[in-house]
């Protein structure tokens, strides 16, 4: 019995280690933070019909910012960020279009 507790234990040491094992992720995490700051900000902009232009533009680079963090996350509380900004940012750049999109 406590070879069985001793093992689950040390799988979960690993896999939490597996998460920190090559250090800081300081360009992943910038990156994801970066993305859901863009497609919250798209998101409130583009609700409001008056802010449609900034909300389109920050939804239209917020989405390829999402992406691209996505693809070069590491740990799953950055994948987590990414995908709400990715959401967020889509959501809003498509109310910012319905109110009028790049026109000003």
């Amino acid at each position: 019995m406590s070879q069985q507790a001793t093992g689950s234990g040390a799988q979960r040491e690993r896999a939490s280690r597996a998460q920190s094992e090559a250090g800081p992720h300081r360009r992943q995490d910038v990156l994801a933070v970066a993305a859901l700051t863009l497609g919250i900000a798209a998101l409130i902009l583009g609700w409001i019909p008056a802010t449609h232009f900034a909300g389109a533009l920050l939804g239209v680079i917020g989405l390829p910012v999402a992406l691209y963090s996505q693809m070069i996350s590491a740990t799953t509380n950055e994948r987590w960020l990414n995908v709400i900004g990715m959401v967020a940012a889509f959501v809003g750049a498509g109310f910012a279009l319905s109110h009028g999109g790049f026109s000003l």
